[in-house]
């Protein structure tokens, strides 16, 4: 919990410690800062050591530089391609909520944990979030632009499909964490000749819902007779949805189906006509975005280092630039 906080804190730590060094090297002759005889100005000094401000920003710069860059960089972009909507006040209020409620249930000091680590109050971290939710949204955006319509295509034929309505009865196995791996088969051996018994009442000339109210450990479904309605390929595991789109409508799975959740008896009602391609071409790219980015853990950094090439970078600092530069080929 803790470390979501510190997270989100480390942009806004970049901003103090830029406005340090600001302070320290452009505008701290205001203050009489003593100055040695080269004219640099002295921060802080102990016998024999006096550590000036350019040595201060030296170090700050080695240690810490780039990524304060950056995320200067980064927030000003995000404000300038992503609007503050409710949508992202929304986010940003839910992510407060959650944070504060697990502190909450842990008998922590919410309050406490912000000061901590930086933050004023909600208001400050929840700013913090909202810039956090523009930049994903700047780097989903990107991706979401360089789809191509191959892509796109290939992603209708192959995974969009008409929603389809069925019933089911489920079939758990009775396990325990405790059980040894002989006691967890058997259970499973149990559960898998309870599915094939019902089938076989179901060919005996059973109602199906009936076998579903009296038997299906779907407490969601089972009072409907275990009845799905409207479902399509991303709502139900890949198992189900395999056995329920082979079979036609009417019938049911003559094998009882394994998935994570048990053993499946699948009667299928009807299946919808696949939709066209622009009524969910939206979609499509929404969620090639979404796959691209859980499968490519720098492409979130890739799709920022060419978002800020839009805006004409150009870093004068060669220390820093060099760092930049080492950063962005290494995700090549």
């Amino acid at each position: 919990m803790e470390g979501e906080i510190r997270r989100m804190n480390k942009m806004k730590k970049g901003l103090l410690l830029t406005t340090l060094c600001s302070i320290l090297v452009i505008t701290s002759g205001c203050t009489q800062v003593p100055k040695l005889q080269n004219g640099e100005e002295v921060v802080v000094s102990i016998d024999g050591l006096d550590v000036t401000a350019e040595e201060l920003y030296s170090e700050m710069k080695k240690q810490a530089g780039t990524s304060i860059m950056v995320n200067i960089i980064d927030e000003y972009i995000a404000n300038q391609e992503i609007e503050t909507d409710q949508t992202a006040e929304d986010y940003a209020d839910s992510q407060v909520e959650q944070l504060k409620a697990q502190y909450e249930a842990a008998g922590r000091d919410f309050t406490a944990a912000l000061i901590s680590s930086g933050y004023a109050d909600e208001n400050d971290l929840r700013e913090a979030i909202i810039v956090d939710y523009k930049k994903s949204k700047v780097a989903e955006n990107w991706v979401k632009s360089e789809i191509t319509d191959d892509e796109i295509n290939k992603y209708y034929e192959e995974e969009i499909f008409g929603e389809i309505t069925a019933k089911h009865i489920l079939v758990k196995p009775v396990t325990t964490s405790d059980m040894t791996d002989e006691e967890k088969a058997q259970a499973e051996e149990e559960a898998l000749n309870k599915a094939k018994n019902l089938i076989t009442q179901l060919n005996e000339g059973a109602d199906f819902d009936t076998l579903a109210k009296e038997n299906s450990d779907d407490t969601a479904s089972a009072s409907e007779g275990g009845l799905i309605s409207d479902f399509t390929k991303q709502d139900v595991v890949s198992e189900f949805w395999d056995a329920a789109y082979a079979l036609e409508d009417g019938k049911y799975t003559t094998e009882p189906v394994k998935s994570s959740y048990g053993y499946h008896i699948i009667l299928k009602v009807s299946a919808k006509e696949k939709p066209a391609l622009e009524d969910v071409k939206d979609d499509i790219i929404t969620e090639i975005a979404d796959n691209k980015l859980s499968e490519d853990t720098n492409l979130t950094q890739k799709a920022w280092a060419e978002v800020r090439k839009k805006y004409n970078i150009t870093i004068n600092d060669s220390d820093i630039k060099g760092i930049y530069d080492s950063a962005i080929s290494s995700l090549d």
